[in-house]
Order: structure tokens, then C-alpha cells, then sequence
């Protein structure tokens, strides 16, 4: 046993971290990095800040118009499946009559 720990290389227990350290080193990270991101994309920012604005504003008007016209168009579409099964359920139904009647008059003694 004696040979086992005087080896110079042997595994040695390490100490487990707390939870909340481990989790304010990784918060730290995490802010450190967002604050590199936004300051490299504040260095390399090309358009100017009216023209972000324009194109923000453009982004919601074509939004708004996008949102109307679904508004528009799906009532319509809906409308017309629900023309479209009436009709058919009609055509159903006069089919069936017709049907229904025929083996009536099939049934019927001849006069």
C-alpha cells in the first residue's frame, strides 16, 4: 500500500467546487463575452443609426400590412369551405332522394 502513494504520479483527489461558485464563474463568462460581442459590433457597425431606423420602421409597416391581409384572407378561405360543404351536402342529400324514391317506386305493387 505504502508504494501506491509515494508514486509521483498518482490520482489525487480533488476538492468538488460549490454549486454557486461554478455558476457565478460561468455567469461571469457569459457577461464577458456579451460585452465582447456588443463592443465588436459597435466598432463594425457600416450603416448609419437614421438609416437602421428606417429600415426598422419599413420592417414594421411591412409586418402590419402582412398581418392585415391574413386577417382578409383566411375568414374568406374559411367561408368558402364552408360554401363549398354545404353545397356538396346538398348534392348528397338530393342524391339520396332520388335514390330513397327510386326503391320506393320499385317497391310499390303496379296499379
Amino acid at each position: 500500500m505504502s508504494l501506491l502513494r509515494n508514486r509521483p504520479y498518482a490520482y489525487s483527489k480533488v476538492e468538488r467546487e460549490d454549486p454557486d461558485e461554478i455558476a457565478h464563474r460561468r455567469a461571469q463568462f457569459l457577461i464577458y463575452k456579451v460585452l465582447e460581442q456588443a463592443a465588436d459590433t459597435h466598432s463594425r457597425s457600416r450603416w448609419p443609426s437614421a438609416l437602421r431606423v428606417r429600415i426598422c420602421k419599413l420592417k414594421v409597416k411591412i409586418g402590419k400590412r402582412l398581418k392585415t391581409m391574413r386577417k382578409t384572407i383566411f375568414p374568406n378561405i374559411s367561408k368558402g369551405r364552408i360554401s363549398l360543404y354545404r353545397k356538396t351536402m346538398a348534392q348528397v342529400k338530393t342524391l339520396n332522394r332520388l335514390l330513397r324514391g327510386g326503391e320506393a317506386m320499385v317497391s310499390l305493387p303496379p296499379l
